[in-house]
């Protein structure tokens, strides 16, 4: 995230962490170096709109820990990225509900251009009340209504990247002057009941058209409109058994929207705390422990819950409530935790307080927790949550990738192609043509 702190509030604080320079350039130039180094599939940029104001009723707690705050656009720092490396991806989060498809759908085109066929879009809907009164609204959209402008807003935006420019509309002819044939260009004329677009993608085709689609909707809705409409999905669970169940409804939702179950791709979230000896590991750990901000964690909890931490005693159970945030992190914490969750808990760096697997030590400890975790949940790979920068990574790449390469669990070596036939080998740059996106295009 282009912020001070995301998973984990405090660790800004560490003396060897970098995460304050996230507004430099060089920061992001050099993780993405090293991921690459690492023969990552990409890097995920997540970003929240608005800023947390839910515990306690106000915004202080969240400025004071840098719980996420100040937050700058994510998009910026890709294209320095993409100029350092050849082979990494980009997913880009980008909130829907203040966005028009006319503009957005230039904007995505463009970075695809930029990035040389490595972009993807993290599609979310938002659910802060402080995004909504600050881009003019009294409330934010209610739960499963986001879905239903999302619904309408993709339909819109496939349209101006499938279907305004066809193949071979750009003819680039300077003996005759004409750059575009005007007959392989369509005008899209799109009515929803959100979003109305009358006009051409002002940008030509990119080598992927469409982005590479990433989503992470786990509520009952949320798993339908990812099944339909996502190419790769974040998960989130603390135990093997929520995330399998959550794998497994994910990838129905796909069936029953016509796709095959392998058209999506699980990425589970996971912390990895790893050095050279599982001693040093643990002694790690305890160490980034310390720098854990407590407030700032719930904080962060309060806002992805809706819940005001601030009003429960510290040991006070958290208790399911209905929710306008983010349903399926409530129902995570109550009704399919095994167990009673506390505030307490949830600020501990551990498996709870990370929401999914938390795992410390060597190499080989590392390497055999996570293939029995990507087995026993049908993930296919995972999305490590930052910790303190850059060593976390650097260790990660130094340490695991080599171990997980030598039991044949990793790739040694980049496909070629766009950031879509790196992920989903044997297939082409656009959308599967069985994804709803794919009946727009013209040819």
């Amino acid at each position: 995230m282009n912020a001070p702190a995301h998973s984990w509030a405090g660790f800004w604080r560490h003396p060897r962490d970098r995460s304050t320079e996230h507004n430099t350039l060089a920061y992001w130039v050099d993780l993405a170096r090293t991921a690459e180094r690492g023969l990552f599939d990409g890097v995920f940029l997540a970003d929240v709109f608005g800023i947390y104001d839910v515990y306690g009723g106000n915004s202080d707690a969240t400025l004071h820990a840098a719980a996420q705050s100040p937050s700058h656009d994510p998009m910026l720092t890709v294209p320095a990225m993409a100029y350092a490396t050849q082979h990494l991806g980009f997913g880009v989060t980008a909130n829907l509900t203040y966005e028009h498809p006319y503009q957005f759908a230039r904007r995505f085109s463009t970075l695809d251009h930029l990035t040389g066929g490595r972009a993807g879009w993290n599609v979310v809907t938002g659910y802060l009340e402080s995004a909504a009164r600050g881009m003019g609204f009294d409330h934010a959209r209610e739960h499963d209504e986001r879905y239903e402008a999302g619904e309408d807003f993709l339909e819109a935006v496939y349209k101006l990247w499938e279907g305004s420019w066809a193949d071979g509309a750009l003819v680039r002819d300077k003996r005759a002057g004409r750059y575009t044939d005007p007959s392989r260009v369509r005008r899209v004329r799109h009515e929803g009941p959100y979003y109305r677009v009358d006009g051409f993608n002002l940008a030509d085709p990119s080598p992927q058209r469409t982005p590479v689609l990433y989503q992470a909707g786990a509520s009952g809705r949320g798993k339908a409109f990812a099944g339909k409409h996502a190419e790769c999905v974040f998960l989130e669970g603390q135990t093997p058994a929520i995330v399998a169940q959550a794998a497994r409804d994910i990838r129905r939702h796909a069936v029953d929207a016509g796709r095959a179950a392998d058209d999506i791709l699980l990425y589970l979230g996971a912390t990895v705390i790893v050095t050279r000896t599982a001693n040093e590991a643990r002694e790690l750990h305890a160490e980034y422990a310390e720098y854990v901000d407590t407030l700032g964690q719930l904080t962060l909890v309060s806002g992805w819950t809706g819940i005001d931490f601030a009003a429960l005693d510290i040991d006070e159970p958290i208790r399911y409530v209905k929710s306008n945030a983010l349903q399926s992190t409530v129902e995570n914490l109550t009704k399919r935790a095994g167990r009673p969750i506390t505030p307490r808990d949830m600020a501990r760096f551990d498996q709870i307080g990370g929401r999914g697997p938390f795992i410390v030590g060597d190499a080989h400890e590392v390497a055999d927790q996570l293939i029995a975790w990507a087995d026993e949940t049908g993930v296919d790979g995972f999305n490590l949550r930052r910790l303190v920068m850059p060593e976390s990574l650097q260790s990660f790449v130094d340490l695991v990738v080599p171990e997980l390469q030598s039991r044949g669990r990793y790739r040694t070596a980049y496909a070629q192609g766009t950031l879509r036939e790196k992920l989903f080998d044997g297939r082409g740059p656009h959308l599967n043509a069985t994804h709803p996106g794919a009946r727009h295009r013209i040819s």
